[in-house]
């Protein structure tokens, strides 16, 4: 069965970009490559992302399928995420300079980093292309495997693809994931306080 994003219900209380409504973290994608100019799109976008004083922490290693790069971005991820990810034709691996250039703590280098992959989801969104980011990644491995130094953290992965490809190309027990009625997110009024906040929500 071949899924396209435009499948998925979007249920949004306010009308919000197109670019952000439909946008959907698949796990399965279309056998469309990914050139290296469209990476480089994305990922010009990504560089123009405001962080703190203009550091700009951010660091991205990508691959496109085929490549040693990609195998070695592979190897690190969780064997969960490689059971999947595999297919996807793209992939990068996301991490931020912890220290600034005088050697004290970035305190605000990992919300910079998310900043910057905003960028880059939107961007790619754009080119109808779908991201999938990974927080389950083999960080000192990764860490050592691309030679970053000791001032560097690993964060993420981010496996890249266009929007389709067959639900049966999944591990069986991801299909019935891959094919959500509704997308949900919490309400704002769990997450915004016009005031004081206030804990123990009810979602």
């Amino acid at each position: 069965m071949e899924l396209e994003n435009k499948n998925i219900k979007k249920e949004t209380k306010l009308e919000i970009l197109p670019i952000l409504k439909d946008r959907y973290s698949p796990r399965i994608f279309a056998k469309t490559p990914i050139s290296e100019t469209e990476i480089r799109t994305i990922l010009e976008a990504g560089r123009w992302a405001p962080s703190s004083y203009n550091r700009q922490p951010w660091r991205t290693i990508w691959g496109i399928k085929g490549s040693k790069t990609y195998d070695r971005i592979l190897d690190c991820l969780s064997d969960f995420n490689k059971s999947w990810a595999i297919n996807a034709p793209a992939l990068f691996l996301n991490a931020f300079k912890k220290t600034t250039d005088q050697g004290e703590e970035n305190f605000h280098a990992l919300h910079d980093l998310g900043l910057y992959m905003g960028n880059v989801t939107a961007q790619a969104q754009h080119l109808g292309i779908a991201l999938h980011q990974m927080a389950g990644v083999n960080h000192e491995q990764a860490k050592k495997e691309f030679k970053f130094p000791e001032e560097y953290h690993v964060v993420t992965a981010v496996a890249l693809g266009y929007y389709g490809g067959n639900i049966e190309d999944l591990p069986e027990d991801l299909r019935t994931q891959e094919t959500p009625e509704h997308r949900t997110r919490m309400p704002q009024l769990n997450f915004t306080f016009n005031g004081n906040y206030i804990p123990n929500e009810v979602i």
